[in-house]
């Protein structure tokens, strides 16, 4: 069997400044809009993996969920332990600089971790965990 990552999903409550997080700080191409408003799912794609997709989507699409769910997914994604996402450098201290010049929450600086990575933490619009990895 042979199986990829094909597309993920993170929530987002902002769409213009998810799309300015991803898109200008972190370097992803967007390939597609779709919605308006705060209904908006935005596709991204790192320009080295054109082929994995990123799907930012609010969380209050699906009709099957509640407004107290609502309520807990947005309490949840407010102190990032809703959706985290990991991804990857070969300059996890240049990423970090760039990314704390731009005044992003940092949730924690470049540090080895006992696992065997080495990687920095920070917040994005939304409160997601965004977790990069330093490639060696």
């Amino acid at each position: 069997m042979d199986i990829t990552i094909h597309t993920t999903f993170l929530p987002h409550t902002d769409p213009e400044a998810s799309l300015a997080f991803y898109r200008d700080q972190l370097g992803f191409d967007l390939v597609q809009d779709v919605g308006s408003g705060a209904m908006r799912w935005l596709t991204l794609v790192a320009p080295s993996q054109p082929d994995v997709r990123l799907v930012l989507a609010p969380p209050a699409a699906d009709p099957g969920v509640t407004d107290d769910e609502r309520r807990t997914i947005t309490e949840l994604m407010a102190k990032g332990s809703y959706q985290s996402i990991i991804l990857a450098t070969a300059d996890l201290d240049g990423a970090f600089a760039q990314l704390q010049a731009a005044d992003v929450e940092v949730v924690s600086e470049p540090t080895e971790q006992p696992w065997g990575v080495r990687d920095c933490a920070f917040r994005d619009p939304a409160g997601n965990m965004v977790r990069i990895d330093e490639v060696r």
